[in-house]
């Protein structure tokens, strides 16, 4: 090799380690940035011409490791997802979803429209209904924006009421007593019906029910048209019968333009202490004992909370007690993840190295699972980039070297011409 192949070599030799310092710095910048994939170089040997007149030198070229796994931090945020595996976030750069990127930074927070957002990009899932299922197909086509704005709650008419109460033993033929509970109507609205028990013989009690007022006002707004109940008990304090059985309460003409309202009375179980029973009150002035009246209706709630599953499922918490899955986020896998086109704040795009997206269920078809509350960890090892820092640095001196002696023995050789 010549000396002018001695000065390629150092030439390529300067080039390579300035790649590999760039990439170092590169490195140990993101050492902070949730979810960087840290990046290494790939040094590979060049050969000019032949034989005795074949000159060497080295190129080097950046090699993503974008498959890496980082450590998962733990986040006070409930919208902070990490992957705990293979896998991206779908995301767009609009709410309408028509250009699709991937990321594994999940540092995902609630925008003024109510959108989960990282910087400019919208997190993309499918939505669901109540039980968690997909409704409108799970390809990227049905993919959309994750709008939390966009989720109200539901509202449930009263449909069974459950009590669990004891009755005096000692109470006289002829005493009453009342209790009071809540029902809603199918338009959400919250009214109380009082529940009146008499009395009527040994071992044998009449339920008669009021009817439904506004708690605010007092005012009547609808008509009970069931029949009082007839309940028995047996000897031994435990529920006998009901009549009718099951006790039904019923009510029409709602003011508010509902629709009619016909409630199961959940009153227990024959035989068996689980609603009502009969026992002495022991007390000089018996009375009703109430330990729970529990009924399964719901009035119009807002948005409180979410929550979400490592199955990728967001669960909607309502201030009326209602919880939901409203959207799945899905996670997308490549054939070759390093092989995506790495841009800005974390975003990838797929290449025709990387090949298309598959989208799978998080946990399923060899996708990560979804952290909710945690944040993946850069991938950054400060330790072995200072390391690989000194030996760039080495490396680079010792080829300006190498230039530095070859441009001292051309000026010899061109010393002697002269």
């Amino acid at each position: 090799m010549s000396l002018q192949g001695a000065l390629n070599a150092s030439i390529s030799a300067l080039s390579a380690q300035s790649t590999a310092l760039s990439v170092i710095s590169d490195n140990l910048a993101n050492s902070q940035t949730t979810a960087y994939k840290s990046s290494s170089t790939s040094f590979s040997s060049l050969v000019a011409g032949s034989g005795t007149n074949s000159s060497g030198g080295v190129a080097a070229t950046m090699v993503s490791n974008v498959d890496q796994q980082g450590l998962l931090v733990q986040s006070t945020d409930a919208t902070h997802l990490a992957i705990e595996g293979d896998g991206f976030f779908i995301v767009s750069d609009g709410t309408d979803a028509t250009s699709t990127y991937y990321t594994r930074d999940g540092e995902f927070t609630v925008d003024s429209d109510g959108y989960l957002t990282n910087g400019g990009y919208y997190l993309l899932g499918w939505t669901t209904d109540a039980d968690g299922e997909v409704t409108g197909g799970t390809s990227e086509n049905s993919l959309e924006a994750i709008d939390l704005d966009s989720v109200q709650s539901s509202v449930d008419a009263t449909s069974s009421v459950e009590f669990q109460a004891n009755l005096p033993a000692d109470a006289e033929v002829g005493d009453s007593f009342e209790t009071s509970f809540e029902v809603y109507d199918s338009l959400g609205t919250t009214s109380t019906v009082t529940a009146t028990y008499s009395k009527t013989a040994e071992n044998t009690w009449e339920i008669a029910y009021s009817d439904p007022t506004l708690s605010s006002t007092g005012e009547t707004i609808g008509t009970v048209t069931s029949a009082a109940v007839e309940v028995t008990f047996n000897a031994d304090g435990t529920l006998a019968s009901t009549n009718p059985d099951p006790a039904e309460l019923t009510i029409e003409g709602w003011t508010t333009g509902a629709a009619d309202s016909s409630i199961t009375l959940g009153l227990g179980d024959a035989d068996s202490t689980t609603g009502l029973t009969q026992y002495a009150s022991d007390d000089g002035d018996p009375s009703i004992d109430v330990q729970s009246i529990d009924q399964d209706g719901l009035a119009y709630g807002n948005l409180s909370s979410i929550e979400i599953s490592d199955d990728g499922s967001v669960i909607a918490f309502f201030d009326n007690g209602e919880e939901r899955s409203i959207y799945q986020i899905p996670i997308a896998t490549f054939g070759n993840p390093d092989g995506l086109e790495e841009d800005s704040e974390g975003i990838y795009s797929r290449s025709s190295t990387s090949g298309n997206a598959t989208l799978h269920e998080a946990g399923e078809g060899g996708a990560g699972s979804i952290q909710g509350g945690w944040l993946e960890a850069s991938t950054v090892d400060t330790g072995e980039e200072f390391s690989n820092m000194m030996s760039a640095q080495q490396a680079y001196s010792a080829a300006s070297q190498i230039m530095s002696t070859a441009s001292d023995m051309f000026d010899t050789l061109l010393d002697a011409v002269r």
